[in-house]
């Protein structure tokens, strides 16, 4: 028995909407419906995400991109199995807009409804992709204010590796770009302006890179960032500014990268998934995949455009939950959010 999922995502500055078939049999789920509506351009003139903006945003775009997910898939609300969404982490206002659209769409069709943990659904967007992983793997996700490396052994089951004690990888990106003058979101801008510069311009550190642990801290990072940006303030040349991204950016991946070996060889895994916003930085994907190949290791990724926040992970968590037996949908629309939620908190 087949079952169409349409999933609601709305944790951040990205409303998406899609629906995923989940077939018979445990086969990988199918994205028949995909849409997508990015904030980026009315949070620039504030240098970063509202959320009061962000709510209302979502309020407005969310019912028209269903009714675009679900033309796109040729598929009717009656068709519709579950209904899911984000239920966190996130901005509390922006998640209530996907929770509450969820649960009113639901009982007003009858169907189940399941609330998905917004990192779980990154983490497993790679099951969406061209070339799908496998259980076991490890598991470095990297999406705004997370940065963190996760054991997974199969759905719903995560262990935690080794995490952020200060700044993520996606923090340092953006807070570095904010320091070099570059717009917003900085991390791709960072990224565009790295391409220009020499990546050895400058020592940047890389911190706990040889702590024993799996742990991050890109905090003093951003400091030193900082001192050199003042360094070279109101120089007429662009050649520094590009210098300090690609050498700040090469400290970052190189951290990732090296921490992402080390979560290997203390699991004695062969596989690793790079998930989140950051995992579409291009220079972190040709690193890892140097790096992985060169001790027989496969690395997987989502699709580019599934980096982002977008409501088909959210619909193939949700699919995948259930297929597993791990979840099991309840016709009680009562709903609520969970602003903070650790992933490997979720059962």
């Amino acid at each position: 028995m087949s079952l169409l999922v349409l999933g609601f995502e709305s944790s951040c500055d990205e409303t998406g909407v899609a629906l995923v078939q989940a077939d018979a049999g445990g086969a990988v789920p199918r994205l028949l419906g995909d849409a997508l509506h990015s904030q980026v351009a009315m949070h620039a003139d504030y240098g970063g995400v509202v959320p009061e903006l962000a709510s209302r945003d979502h309020i407005r775009r969310v019912l028209p991109l269903a009714r675009q997910a679900l033309a796109q898939a040729g598929k009717g609300l009656a068709d519709v199995d579950l209904v899911a969404f984000t239920r966190g982490p996130g901005l509390a206002g922006a998640l209530l807009v996907g929770a509450g659209v969820a649960c009113a769409l639901g009982a007003a069709l009858g169907r189940p409804v399941l609330g998905v943990h917004h990192l779980e659904g990154h983490l497993l967007s790679p099951f969406l992709s061209a070339d799908p992983p496998e259980f076991p793997f490890v598991a470095l996700l990297v999406s705004g204010g997370h940065t963190q490396l996760m054991r997974v052994d199969g759905v719903g089951r995560y262990a935690l590796l080794g995490e952020t004690i200060d700044d993520a990888a996606g923090e340092a990106f953006d807070k570095s770009a904010k320091l070099l003058g570059l717009g917003y979101p900085g991390g791709p801008a960072l990224a565009r302006l790295a391409d220009f510069g020499d990546a050895t311009a400058y020592a940047l550190p890389r911190p706990l890179l040889h702590s024993g642990d799996l742990n991050f801290s890109f905090a003093g990072l951003k400091t030193a960032v900082l001192t050199q940006a003042r360094k070279i303030e109101g120089l007429p040349c662009e050649q520094p500014r590009a210098d300090l991204a690609a050498s700040t950016q090469a400290a970052i991946v190189e951290v990732l990268v090296k921490k992402s070996l080390k979560a290997l060889d203390a699991t004695g895994l062969a596989r690793l998934v790079v998930a989140g916003g950051v995992g579409a930085n291009q220079q972190l994907r040709a690193d890892l995949g140097r790096a992985c190949a060169r001790r027989g290791a496969r690395v997987h990724y989502p699709e580019l455009h599934l980096c982002t926040d977008n409501g088909a992970m959210i619909a193939l968590a949700a699919a995948l939950r259930v297929q597993a037996g791990v979840s099991h949908p309840a016709h009680d629309y009562a709903f609520d959010v969970r602003p903070r939620w650790p992933l490997d908190q979720v059962a």
